[in-house]
């Protein structure tokens, strides 16, 4: 269970962001408004939202999941694969210090987001992409030994992350689409299989007993809820259009 989740403001430039999408620019005004209703979808979860503001200087810093992975026993800040992104950390790493003891560190030349790396109860799947490497992986998955959790890395082929195409909602359930519906690794998961034409819905969030997905996907939204989950609805196209998903808009911890 989460009690808190951080995140981070949607700032002006965010019509800079990186995006292969190819679903226009991003409306700043909606995308502000989006967000407020996403932290509101996170308090009705029962999380204390602790908000970062706005970053100017890093169009894509409201993806704040990329900067930092959360764990029981520390945070571990990553070095984004995208070069614009890399120093987004620097301000996340010093937030962390008033709710993390320990803070480690993925050092050059790996490259690590956490937008490939999904957790399962103490193992990290790591997706291996073209923002995180082998070396940043394990790196990684050293440092998640030390504190007797696991890692295991899954090459991907076509999309940008791993929750891209996963998302875990406890219990053995998987949210599963596109590459890895036919992946061994991922063939002891109760599949919660998405549609091709609605593959966007495979990133959501578990919170709680709640799992947030994405509005505009009513086979996913259904097929989620007839495996016994309450579901909350929430409007992120905006944030689509930056290659964006639910996940990527928070640290949940």
């Amino acid at each position: 269970m989460f009690s808190k989740v951080i995140v981070k403001k949607p700032c002006k430039n965010i019509i800079k962001g990186i995006t292969s999408a190819n679903l226009g620019l991003p409306d700043y005004a909606e995308a502000l408004k989006q967000h407020q209703n996403y932290v509101e979808a996170l308090k009705k979860c029962g999380l204390e939202v602790i908000i970062m503001e706005a970053d100017e200087n890093h169009p894509d810093s409201t993806f704040i999941e990329d900067t930092a992975l959360l764990t029981p026993f520390c945070a571990i800040i990553m070095r984004p694969g995208a070069k614009s992104r890399i120093s987004e950390t620097e301000s996340v790493t010093d937030f962390l210090k008033d709710h993390f003891e320990n803070i480690k560190t993925i050092s050059e030349p790996g490259t690590i987001e956490a937008g490939d790396i999904m957790m399962v109860g103490s193992h990290y799947y790591i997706g291996i992409s073209e923002r995180t490497n082998e070396t940043g992986a394990d790196q990684l998955i050293g440092i998640l030994s030390k504190y007797g959790m696991t890692g295991s890395k899954v090459k991907l082929n076509k999309i940008l992350h791993l929750k891209t195409g996963l998302s875990y909602l406890e219990n053995n359930h998987l949210v599963i689409s596109g590459e890895f519906l036919n992946h061994k690794e991922f063939e002891k998961f109760n599949q919660i299989q998405i549609e091709a034409e609605e593959s966007y819905a495979a990133n959501c969030i578990w919170v709680n007993d709640t799992v947030i997905v994405p509005a505009g996907f009513p086979k996913s939204k259904k097929a989620i809820e007839q495996t016994g989950y309450m579901t909350s609805v929430v409007d992120v196209s905006e944030f689509q259009k930056l290659d964006g998903g639910l996940s990527c808009l928070s640290l949940r911890f």
